[in-house]
C-alpha cells in the first residue's frame, strides 16, 4: 500500500479521500489545534503532529517517515488568498505555500498533489505559487495549475480550486493531465446527498450524546448509503432554533433563491450546494459565514447535512461546536475529488 505524508492535514479530506484511494497516510501535521482536533479521532492509527510545518525539515520528519514516502499532499491555509478575503500582501499565511515545495524538494517522494483556492491563480498571487514551485529540481515534471470543481467528481457541491501535481521523474512517470483531470461520468444532487436525514430523530428525549438515528427512508441513492454510518447513528445534527421572525423571513425564500437579509442561499432539491466556507477563527475576527438553507425546512443546514455535502460520511465526527464544525467542513479539501484524483495516481504507482 503506497504510503503518503499529510500536510495542513486539518480535520481530515485529504486522509480520508486517499484512504478510500487505497493510501496509507503514515503522518500527518497541522498546527491549528481546533480545526486538527478531530484528527485523531477519526484516525486513531495515524501519527499526528501538532507542528507548523514552516520549521519543519527533513531531519525532524525522518523519525516518522525514515524510509521516506510515495506522496506528499495538502492544502496549505488559502485565506491569504482567497476572493472573498483580503488577500493581504503581508500575510504570512502565504509563505506556506513556498515550505509545501520546500518540505517536497526535501523528502523527494515520487509525487505530490497540492490543494488551494482559485485565488492562487490570481495575477497578484500567481508570483507566490511560481516562486514556490522554483524550489523543485529539474527532475519534477509539474502539471497544473488548473482549476477543477468537486461536483466534476461526484461531490454534491460546486467547489471550485486550484490544484498542482507534481511527479518526480527519476522514480515515476508523469501521466498526461487530461488523465488526471477528466471529470467523473456521475453527478450528485442535493437531494442524494441528504434528503434521507429530514426523518433522522435522536434515539430519545433527553439523550446527553447528541446521538440521530436514520428514518425509514425508501430509495435511498447510491450516494447516500456509501455515506451512511454502519452503526446506524451519528452526530451533528442539531437543527439551529431561529427566532419566529427570521423563519417566517426564510418561509419566503423559495428553492436556488438567496434570503436578502441573511443573504443565505435556498438549496435546491435537484441542485448543487454552494461552496461552503469556513468563516475566521477568533485570530481573524470570528466571522461566521454564511450558510444554506435546507431546501424545505426554514432553517440553516446542520453540521451533518454540511458534511454530507462535502463528501464525509456519517461516521465522521467533527467539533462538538456547530461553528467549529463548520469551520472544519468549510476548510477541508473534499473527500471525494480527493479520492477520485488520487486514485488515478495509484494506478500510476
Amino acid at each position: 500500500m503506497p504510503i503518503l505524508l499529510d500536510l495542513f492535514s486539518g480535520c481530515g479530506g485529504l486522509a480520508l479521500g486517499s484512504k478510500n484511494a487505497g493510501f496509507k497516510t503514515c503522518l500527518a501535521v497541522d498546527i491549528d489545534p481546533i480545526l486538527s482536533s478531530s484528527f485523531p479521532v477519526n484516525f486513531p492509527t495515524i501519527p499526528f503532529l501538532h507542528d507548523d510545518v514552516s520549521t519543519l525539515t527533513w531531519q525532524g520528519l525522518r523519525p516518522y517517515i525514515p524510509d521516506g514516502v510515495d506522496g506528499i499532499v495538502g492544502g496549505p491555509p488559502c485565506q491569504a488568498f482567497s476572493s472573498i478575503g483580503r488577500r493581504l500582501p503581508d500575510d504570512p499565511r502565504r509563505s506556506l505555500v513556498g515550505h509545501f515545495f520546500r518540505i517536497v524538494e526535501e523528502v523527494q517522494p515520487k509525487f505530490f498533489v497540492m490543494e488551494n483556492v482559485p485565488g492562487l491563480a490570481f495575477p497578484e498571487n500567481r508570483p507566490v505559487l511560481d516562486d514556490a514551485l522554483r524550489q523543485l529540481g529539474s527532475h519534477w515534471k509539474v502539471l497544473g495549475p488548473v482549476i477543477l470543481d468537486a461536483s466534476h467528481f461526484g461531490a454534491p457541491t460546486k467547489r471550485k480550486r486550484v490544484f498542482v501535481f507534481g511527479f518526480n521523474s527519476l522514480k515515476l512517470n508523469a501521466p498526461d493531465l487530461g488523465y488526471l483531470t477528466e471529470p467523473a461520468s456521475c453527478s450528485t444532487t442535493v437531494s442524494d446527498a441528504i434528503i434521507d436525514l429530514k426523518d433522522a430523530v435522536p434515539p430519545g428525549v433527553g439523550d446527553g450524546n447528541g446521538h440521530w438515528v436514520y428514518g425509514k427512508s425508501l430509495n435511498l441513492s447510491k450516494y447516500a448509503k456509501r455515506m451512511r454510518s454502519k452503526s446506524g447513528s451519528f452526530t451533528g445534527h442539531q437543527r439551529t432554533v431561529h427566532k419566529m421572525e427570521t423563519i417566517k423571513r426564510f418561509s419566503m425564500v423559495p428553492q436556488g433563491s438567496v434570503d436578502v437579509v441573511g443573504k443565505h442561499k435556498r438549496l435546491e432539491w435537484s441542485g448543487l450546494c454552494p461552496t461552503l466556507r469556513a468563516g475566521t477563527g477568533s485570530d481573524r475576527g470570528s466571522y461566521q459565514s454564511v450558510r444554506p438553507l435546507h431546501p424545505d425546512e426554514n432553517r440553516v443546514i446542520t453540521p451533518r447535512e454540511a458534511a454530507r455535502l462535502q463528501g464525509f460520511h456519517d461516521d465522521f465526527i467533527f467539533h462538538s461546536t456547530t461553528w467549529h464544525s463548520f469551520r472544519m467542513i468549510g476548510n477541508s479539501v473534499s473527500p471525494i475529488i480527493a479520492e477520485a484524483l488520487l486514485g488515478r495516481i495509484k494506478q500510476l504507482l
